[in-house]
């Protein structure tokens, strides 16, 4: 297991205007002295907290949770060498980052796509946290495909090392008995709708029902990591996310891998950019760059 290191505070200034509000003690630490090429708008101390996107973003409605959309990207836009393989992207510099923005969330959220594979432990390594900063793991698993028992979430909640996980359902799935709330974790069942905003394993929740729900159980802000499907079904919805960091790694994977993409767009019978990032800033982290920016709504 790779050691976590503390960022400096260049490194947290950065990051800070497009993250939630949430209260985390933190050290200071003396700036590295690491070369940047930091455009950064609102490095005054801006938490960027709060309910909109940005000053020429969409405006977030009150009933849904800060979103941030984050992920490790290749030169080629792809986060696996091929569907299911856990691939590892990110340098010791930008992992540290990944566990420093889980603990500004209040919860992580990854699809059962991911889960199942990846068998992840969603949790916060950084330096001075603790159980109460932890973040809540979510897994979207509308059909109870996955088994959250021997799984490293379970482990680390009996541990108290974690909080215990949230599982989210379709209201059309098979009831099941369980003691996950022995250790923290909980089942949420939530009604299906006849959209499908994320095309994986024929799944029937929107994200709107999903992040409305959890908001009303007291989840500020979000996190969400992947997989593939649901960053690229988000990509398209500025309505829904507030900021995106995403961490590109000096490395192709080569045709075959999986891509992160948002669908297609038309306008007037023409293809046109289905996705756009404004209000950006770039820094380089070790030998990886991370891009942060905010959906534009057009």
């Amino acid at each position: 297991m790779s050691e976590v290191s503390e960022l400096s505070n260049a490194e947290r200034d950065f990051l800070r205007p497009y993250l939630p509000t949430k209260t985390v003690p933190v050290a200071p630490q003396p700036d590295d002295g690491r070369t940047t090429n930091d455009h950064s708008p609102n490095n005054d101390g801006d938490t960027g907290g709060g309910s909109s996107v940005g000053k020429s973003g969409p405006t977030k409605a009150t009933n849904l949770p800060f979103v941030t959309l984050t992920y490790a990207s290749s030169l080629d836009s792809m986060i696996s060498l091929a569907p299911g393989l856990r691939t590892a992207l990110s340098g010791p510099e930008t992992k540290s980052m990944t566990h420093y923005l889980r603990l500004q969330h209040d919860a992580i959220l990854i699809g059962v796509g991911t889960a199942i594979p990846d068998n992840p432990g969603l949790n916060s390594r950084y330096p001075g946290a603790s159980l109460a900063t932890q973040p809540r793991p979510i897994i979207v698993d509308p059909q109870m495909r996955w088994n959250v028992y021997g799984s490293k979430l379970a482990q680390l909640a009996i541990e108290k090392q974690g909080k215990g996980p949230w599982l989210i359902h379709t209201l059309r799935s098979l009831p099941r008995s369980d003691n996950m709330n022995e250790w923290g974790g909980e089942r949420l069942l939530l009604p299906a709708d006849d959209v499908n905003d994320d095309h994986t394993e024929k799944e029937r929740l929107k994200w709107s029902t999903i992040l409305e729900a959890l908001k009303a159980k007291g989840i500020n802000s979000v996190m969400i990591e992947g997989g593939a499907n649901i960053i690229s079904s988000l990509l398209g919805m500025p309505e829904l996310v507030d900021s995106v960091v995403i961490t590109i790694a000096p490395t192709w994977l080569g045709v075959g891998g999986v891509t992160v993409s948002p669908e297609a767009k038309t306008s007037g019978g023409e293809r046109i950019n289905a996705a756009h990032l404004q209000e950006t800033s770039w820094r380089q982290f070790g030998q990886d760059a991370v891009l942060c920016g905010r959906l534009s709504a057009s």
